[in-house]
């Protein structure tokens, strides 16, 4: 879910010709939740296999991603680890969420309400540790680097910035400016429900007066994935607040120390490794079109695609990939 700062932070729109040959960091799961949510049947079912087995995040990864480094992007995947003890909560909400969602969709269906069985079925999104092991196998055999964060994906996302490995954080959510990115870049999953803009944290900080630990406490304010909002504060409000430094008036029943110590000590590990390499097409092949059901043709000529746009990308810059 992230922190909802979008009528506070200024935003730049952008397009895909300012990102050519630039290496973006994303959030892995933040864009299968989106491949996840936006790839389905007119009904809101998603992409599935033969077997029953959900594809859709499959999809996205795979057809998008070689849509991203056509475009003279490069991007390396950062999934979540273990999350912090105070977003057990959040979790536990979206799952119950998550539950009530798949009953009005399936009533929806019974009443033939399509349009508004999609709209239920796409809070419905729920991944599975098998999804993810995939999503990595397939980047895997893509050639496209993934790291595994010992903590919070986007965390390691910043780190991997700020040791200047990538040049921004691809993402939907904020947070990554809670936790110090310079840049951060939304849009990116080319859904074309977002538009492509870039976030400067100097230039958000700079803009409303703040630092950046003050950021962070409008977050709080205004709700984070470690604790609930207060009711009746928004980002402007919040933002007023914690410039009147009127925070500490505010009743609220969580430990905002220990929140604020998440975003400003998060865990990452600057213990990774980031390899490109060539597609095997072959094991392409066999994981979507053998075991997944994906349409051959389409897969050989986007696997094709994908190593015709790594060739023209190390050949302008040789330390672009190999």
């Amino acid at each position: 879910m992230g922190v909802n700062l979008k009528d506070i932070v200024p935003h730049e729109p952008i397009g895909f010709e300012s990102l050519k040959r630039k290496t973006i960091a994303i959030d892995a799961m933040n864009s299968l939740y989106q491949f996840l949510s936006s790839i389905r049947q007119p009904d809101g079912t998603p992409l599935m296999d033969s077997h029953g087995r959900i594809t859709s995040h499959l999809s996205g990864l795979f057809y998008r991603t070689i849509k991203l480094i056509d475009m003279g992007i490069k991007p390396i995947y950062v999934f979540d680890g273990e999350p912090p003890e105070l977003k057990m909560r959040e979790i536990q909400r979206r799952k119950e969420a998550k539950e009530e969602a798949q009953i009005e969709w399936k009533r929806a269906l019974k009443e033939r309400r399509i349009d508004d069985a999609k709209k239920f079925a796409k809070r419905t999104s729920t991944f599975t540790e098998e999804m993810i092991t995939d999503s990595k196998r397939i980047l895997s055999y893509m050639g496209i680097p993934y790291i595994q964060a010992p903590g919070e994906g986007e965390a390691q996302c910043v780190l991997i910035c700020n040791r200047e490995d990538a040049w921004a954080v691809g993402s939907q959510d904020y947070d990554s400016l809670l936790l110090g990115a310079r840049r951060l870049i939304r849009g990116l999953t080319l859904s074309g429900k977002f538009e492509l803009t870039s976030v400067e944290l100097e230039r958000v900080l700079n803009t409303l007066k703040i630092t950046r630990e003050q950021l962070i406490d409008i977050a709080i304010l205004v709700g984070t994935d470690f604790n609930e909002g207060v009711k009746g504060i928004g980002p402007k409000k919040a933002l007023k607040i914690v410039k009147e430094n009127r925070i500490s008036e505010i009743d609220v029943d969580f430990d905002i120390d220990a929140i604020r110590d998440i975003f400003l000590h998060p865990k990452v590990t600057d213990n990774y490794n980031i390899e490109w390499r060539m597609p095997d097409i072959d094991k392409i092949i066999d994981f979507l079109c053998n075991e997944r059901d994906f349409s051959q043709e389409r897969v050989e000529k986007a696997s094709h695609n994908l190593i015709s746009a790594m060739n023209e990308l190390s050949q302008k810059d040789l330390s672009a990939w190999f």
